[in-house]
C-alpha cells in the first residue's frame, strides 16, 4: 500500500483578495508531491475549518495581507480544536509584523512565514514537521 501524501489546505481568510502568493504556494506544494486544496479568497474561519475537516488535511496554510491575522488565524485554530481536530497543524504567512508573532504562536500556530521566505524553506519545514494523519 502506498504511503499517504501530506494533504495541505491553503486559504485566504477574511476580505483579503490578494491571492497570487497562495497560488504560487499551491503549485509549489503540488510540485513537491503534496496534495493541495486551495479554497480561494474571502473565506470565513468557519468555512476554512469545515473544509480542513472535510478534506482530512494534515496542515492548514493561512495567508493574510490585510492585517486581520491576529483575529482570523487564532479563530481557525479554535474552531478546529472545538471540532476535535486539533491534530491539524495551522501555519500562517503574509504581512505579519514581528510583534504579532508570539501571540499567534501562543494561539496555536505552528509556524509563520513572512515575505522573503523561500519556497524551498516552506517545503523543507513541512517535510520535517508534518506527518500524514492516520
Amino acid at each position: 500500500m502506498a504511503e499517504r501524501k501530506i494533504r495541505i489546505l491553503l486559504a485566504k481568510p477574511g476580505l483579503d483578495g490578494h491571492d497570487r502568493g497562495a497560488k504560487v504556494l499551491a503549485r509549489c506544494f503540488r510540485d513537491a508531491g503534496f496534495e493541495v486544496i486551495y479554497t480561494g479568497c474571502h473565506q470565513t474561519p468557519e468555512q476554512i475549518a469545515a473544509a480542513a475537516i472535510q478534506e482530512d488535511v494534515d496542515v492548514v496554510g493561512l495567508s493574510c495581507l490585510s492585517g486581520a491575522h491576529n483575529y482570523l488565524f487564532p479563530q481557525v485554530v479554535q474552531l478546529l480544536k472545538g471540532e476535535g481536530a486539533d491534530d491539524i497543524m495551522v501555519i500562517g504567512g503574509g504581512i505579519i509584523p514581528e510583534q504579532d508573532m508570539q501571540a499567534l504562536y501562543d494561539a496555536g500556530l505552528k509556524s509563520i512565514f513572512t515575505p522573503g521566505a523561500t519556497l524551498d524553506s516552506l517545503v523543507k519545514w513541512i517535510n520535517t514537521n508534518v506527518t500524514p494523519r492516520a
